[in-house]
């Protein structure tokens, strides 16, 4: 009987305890398995890439155009890096379905300086263009599709870098 009266015990002053000490739910953040949640800030989380429909009449060219817009308090590497050892920003689009690719034109790039770099960096921040020449074929047909494109990017802050990442996107295209 001693063993429980203790225990009921025992669980009356957890339960009090515990009421006592409880935070609201809108103060703590936890994942399935309890523990707190840490916000892991990457590349790819860091920009939003926009591509632009690309109008184009077949049989000649014309620009495709994808945005990116770079969260407040981040950059990504400008193209070409400044260093070598930096990765740059990166578009590559595939050729497919009666489209293919000339020269990809990068911004121009601002330049900043960062805690972790000896000299200025040349940089994007903010929203910034990224285009490429598209050229449609002669017998391409009229109509909507799209070709498909990467890019590669490293986002940093101003004290470090964050792994490069990759996007995977698809540019529309419209043939007159």
């Amino acid at each position: 009987m001693f063993k429980y009266k203790l225990a009921l015990f025992g669980l009356a002053s957890a339960l009090t305890f515990a009421g006592c000490s409880k935070r609201p739910a809108s103060d703590v953040i936890t994942t399935s398995n309890s523990t707190p949640e840490v916000k892991k800030v990457t590349s790819v989380g860091v920009v939003n890439a926009q591509p632009q429909t690309a109008e184009i009449a077949a049989g000649t060219s014309g620009e495709a155009v994808v945005r990116l817009v770079i969260q407040k308090g981040y950059h990504v590497n400008a193209n070409p890096p400044t260093y070598p050892y930096l990765i740059a920003t990166e578009l590559e689009i595939k050729p497919g379905d009666g489209v293919t690719v000339g020269k990809v034109t990068y911004p121009p790039p601002i330049t900043g300086t960062f805690a972790f770099a000896e000299k200025p960096l040349a940089v994007y921040e903010g929203t910034t263009e990224i285009k490429a020449e598209l050229k449609a074929d002669k017998t391409a047909s009229k109509g909507n599709r799209s070709v498909r494109a990467t890019l590669r990017i490293q986002a940093c802050d101003d004290q470090v870098c964050y792994p490069p990442g990759t996007v995977d996107l698809q540019i529309p295209v419209t043939i007159k």
